[in-house]
């Protein structure tokens, strides 16, 4: 059985293992992708095409990390509340799944990009707008990821504080986190022209993930976590049915 210091570490690595790639990803796009040009966005692209494939793979590598972060917070907090760590994983798993998807949008830019039967068949205005719609809707997608970054951080910031296992703060800066997620998605199909903010008010993320590299948990004094709800019950049972 893995301990909690142990599942505490493998969580907070994958975090951090998560971010690098993610981060490469979006700087990648930011640096490629003129969203008021599309021959410019075009012919980055084309001209940058293996650190465009690169930045795909990379999205790829950061959800696998993302699901392995989950998985391993689930483990090591599903005894303080089964459904609240169900949640945090469904909300991840969900967020996964569009990221994967959206990806699609990426590639497809980059094949229209870089295939000259496109621009045969729709001219080439034709073929640059239709990259660029690809390209949008890529974006679009990442919008509607934010509103799944922030609902995950719910139910974690909740098992954080009530788990025992960490300081209260970090909860709390984990509903913060949460709450800034939920509200850059909102303002940025509301408000468009809002600035962001999520990556600031989301820093106590990143302590939440060095705090579980560098500190893993507080263990209780016997050194045991608290058993799983699913193996209390059939013992209670036991318990009340023997005789006296």
């Amino acid at each position: 059985m893995i301990s909690p210091k142990t599942l505490a570490r493998i969580a907070g690595l994958s975090y951090l293992l998560m971010s690098v790639p993610f981060v490469f990803a979006v700087q990648v796009r930011s640096r490629l992708v003129d969203a008021g040009d599309a021959a410019a966005t075009v012919e980055n692209i084309r001209a940058s095409a293996t650190l465009f494939r690169i930045a795909f793979v990379a999205d790829l590598v950061s959800g696998a990390w993302f699901l392995l972060t989950a998985l391993a917070l689930y483990q090591l907090l599903k005894h303080v509340h089964p459904l609240a760590a169900v949640a945090m994983a469904a909300f991840v798993a969900v967020s996964t799944a569009v990221g994967y998807l959206n990806t699609l949008n990426q590639f497809s830019a980059l094949t229209i990009a870089t295939s000259p039967q496109y621009t045969q068949a729709f001219g080439r205005a034709g073929s640059n707008a239709l990259a660029m719609m690809f390209e949008d809707i890529q974006s679009n997608g990442l919008t509607i990821q934010e509103l799944f970054w922030g609902m995950w951080l719910f139910p974690l910031g909740y098992l954080v504080i009530k788990s025992g296992y960490f300081p209260r703060l970090l909860g709390a800066l984990l509903l913060v986190a949460g709450f800034s997620w939920v509200a850059q998605f909102f303002a940025d199909f509301l408000m468009p022209a809002a600035p962001y903010f999520a990556s600031f008010l989301g820093i106590g993320e990143l302590i939440f993930a060095a705090w579980l590299v560098v500190k893993g948990v507080n263990v209780p004094a016997s050194g045991a976590s608290a058993p799983p709800v699913s193996r209390q019950i059939p013992m209670l049972f036991v318990n009340s049915t023997l005789p006296r």
